[in-house]
């Protein structure tokens, strides 16, 4: 696999929150980016749903029910619309990895767009839907890697972290980065006293570390903070290297993680003695039988 030619970049992680007040949304985009391009910042990921807010509520899951239901849904927004038009004019020479939901015909989309000045270079869809999501959203279908002024960069939402095969999907499609936007919230059952000891926060960060390693690519976490109806996001964006090192986090609260990084430099030391995607046996590997619910 042969790695583009880079030099030092700044990438940032944000963790904030955002409600379903698209203006104040946009205003907040453009201060962080603001912000971020005073410190150079090549690529700054923001959190799942940072265009109109998360669901209020999840429910319990895989058999389709809901404890309750969201008070109101978050705006379906257009990829050729006015609102991603204005995230182009505020990124201009950057890369920003924003989340919104996409209208498809009359389908919604949980949905991650990679923007520049230039307009929406590449569009993820959730594939993974915890807890009922699926009551609101469509599934997306297809796992694939983007050509950016930062490289080639890869965008996962939240659960589709949870998956080892998504990560892989795309350093296979030749990834070098890989921006996870999350609204990954805090355990609702067995709560801990402090959020940096939630259940759920320790695994959002187990993920986004094994996930770096294991592919030996520059991962970019950004997540939800705060609250927002009954869900408490457990923050914790953070930059993690090659090797899995946490290079820049912001704990629980809110806050932009800022790593200065030569991808291809810390890809070319990770990978020259122990390639893990060159070492695969792709040949031996089997699906599983179906598993029951």
């Amino acid at each position: 696999m042969t790695l583009h030619q880079h030099s030092t970049q700044t990438f940032g992680a944000v963790s904030a929150n955002f409600g379903r007040d698209l203006e104040q949304n946009l205003r907040r985009i453009g201060h962080l980016v603001e912000d971020a391009r005073a410190r150079g910042t090549s690529l700054l990921a923001l959190p799942e749903a940072c265009l109109g807010g998360y669901l209020s509520v999840l429910g319990s899951g895989r058999d389709g029910t809901h404890g309750d239901r969201p008070d109101s849904l978050p705006p379906v927004l257009d990829v050729g619309g006015v609102e991603l038009a204005r995230v182009a004019a505020i990124a201009r020479e950057m890369t920003l990895v924003v989340g919104f939901c996409e209208a498809d015909g009359g389908r919604r989309f949980n949905s991650a767009a990679v923007v520049t000045g230039e307009g929406v270079i590449g569009v993820h869809r959730k594939v993974h839907q915890p807890l009922g999501e699926n009551l609101y959203y469509e599934a997306g279908e297809t796992m694939r890697a983007f050509e950016t002024p930062v490289g080639r960069l890869g965008a996962l939402i939240c659960y589709d972290k949870a998956f080892p095969e998504s990560a892989r999907a795309l350093a296979l499609d030749g990834a070098e980065v890989i921006a996870c936007i999350s609204a990954w919230p805090a355990s609702r059952t067995a709560t801990a006293g402090e959020l940096a000891q939630d259940r759920w926060k320790q695994r959002f960060d187990i993920f986004d570390q094994a996930r770096a390693l294991e592919n030996q690519v520059v991962w970019v976490a950004a997540n939800q903070a705060g609250t927002f109806g009954s869900l408490r996001f457990v923050g914790s964006a953070k930059v993690v290297g090659p090797g899995g090192e946490v290079l820049a986090a912001t704990g629980t609260g809110e806050g932009v993680a800022y790593a200065r990084v030569d991808v291809g430099e810390v890809l070319h030391t990770a990978r020259r003695s122990m390639f893990h995607l060159g070492d695969r046996r792709p040949d031996l590997y089997r699906e599983p039988v179906t598993l029951d619910a």
